[in-house]
């Protein structure tokens, strides 16, 4: 079975990917260079898909920097040290417009030329900052629309299946699956805005919600944070 996985090459998604790999399928690694700050990510994306045996592994490049409107594509600060309650509070500037309906569109299209019926998104509706495309309704509204808006759709060719095998899951019990399915915590990247070298600042919400999930799993992030 061929499945197209999307890798950003952080935690959660390396995660997917590793269950999906798991499951049996031959796995297509896509990964996007949109103009994130934080594209170290990247080369992190690399080492995963090739760590864990994806079938093949593309990076595309769609500069969402063009239409601006987040803290990851533009000039806008990345918000740090915020608590657990504000980051459930609205939807913050980390926020890209569109890009998990961007990001799938593009997996949908690979996969249909692959001939793949099943595609693979990390995205978590628990530990997560409020963002309204990693909502199961948004999930299940786009996979209802790619068996709609498809040649192998309209023609009964295949049926998409989106899967998002973490969504319902807390970051600690992420971090549990990862370790179960043998993830190299080391090659992964998580921070919005990263240090020279790709160190994580730690404050950030991605950084903070790792080291939160990390904790309450009790284990170590082998990742160095700097000293608070």
């Amino acid at each position: 079975m061929k499945a197209v996985c999307l890798l950003s090459g952080g935690l959660d998604s390396s995660t997917c990917l590793a269950y999906a790999r798991r499951e049996g399928f031959a796995c297509y690694a896509l990964s996007i260079d949109y103009g994130q700050r934080h594209r170290v990510e990247l080369e992190s994306a690399a080492k995963v898909a090739h760590s864990l045996g994806a079938t093949g592994h593309r990076i595309l490049h769609v500069d969402l920097r063009l239409i601006g409107g987040s803290a990851l594509t533009g000039e806008i600060a990345v918000p740090r040290h915020r608590a657990a309650e504000e980051m459930t509070r609205g939807i913050p500037v980390t926020y890209v417009p569109a890009r998990n309906t961007v990001f799938l569109a593009l997996a949908l299209a690979w996969a249909e030329v692959l001939e793949a019926a099943d595609i693979f998104l990390g995205v978590n509706a628990i530990d997560y900052s409020g963002y309204p495309d990693c909502r199961p309704e948004f999930i299940e509204a786009f996979e209802r629309m790619a068996n709609l808006a498809t040649k192998a759709g309209v023609e009964g060719k295949l049926r998409t299946r989106i899967h998002t095998p973490l969504l319902h899951l807390s970051k600690a019990e992420i971090v549990k699956l990862a370790a179960e399915l043998g993830l190299d915590f080391s090659l992964t990247s998580s921070c919005y805005d990263p240090g020279a070298g790709g160190r994580p600042c730690g404050a950030c919400d991605s950084c903070l919600l790792r080291r939160k999930g990390f904790a309450e799993a009790n284990l170590i992030d082998p990742l160095e944070y700097p000293a608070p």
